[in-house]
């Protein structure tokens, strides 16, 4: 399972990027602490890392799952396509929002194959095995 750890540290290593990124954005635009408004670039910049957060919930587990009742390069092959649509979706967001539709299927394409084929994998092994 190497290959899925090394997609989740990937992953979280990430989200810290997008966090720094907000840090960033925060002295840049002067949006002083504890607020999250006040410029509109900041606020993108926010709510990338954000959304980021709300999918990693979805993703580690699923990762996790997934590799544990099908061959873990596959679960780690769908985790680099999430990657993939996470950089391209913080990208488009921060830039015009109205453009993170590829960015965001690539994110939750691969989500949605982990978790259902953890399901799947559960439960076919529970009744055929």
């Amino acid at each position: 399972m190497p290959y899925v750890d090394i997609v989740t540290a990937l992953a979280l290593i990430q989200f810290i990027v997008f966090g720094y990124q907000v840090g960033a954005a925060r002295v840049k635009y002067g949006v002083k602490a504890p607020a999250i408004t006040g410029n509109e670039i900041f606020e993108r910049h926010f709510r990338v890392q954000q959304n980021t957060l709300e999918q990693l919930i979805v993703l580690v587990p699923g990762l996790y799952l997934f590799s544990r009742y099908f061959d873990p390069r596959w679960a780690a092959g769908l985790g680099v396509v999430y990657l993939i649509g996470r950089q391209i979706y913080a990208a488009t967001y921060v830039r015009n929002p109205a453009t993170r539709s590829l960015g965001y299927g690539l994110t939750f394409l691969p989500m949605v194959v982990l978790v259902a084929g953890a399901a799947f994998g559960a439960i076919r092994q529970l009744f055929w095995h």
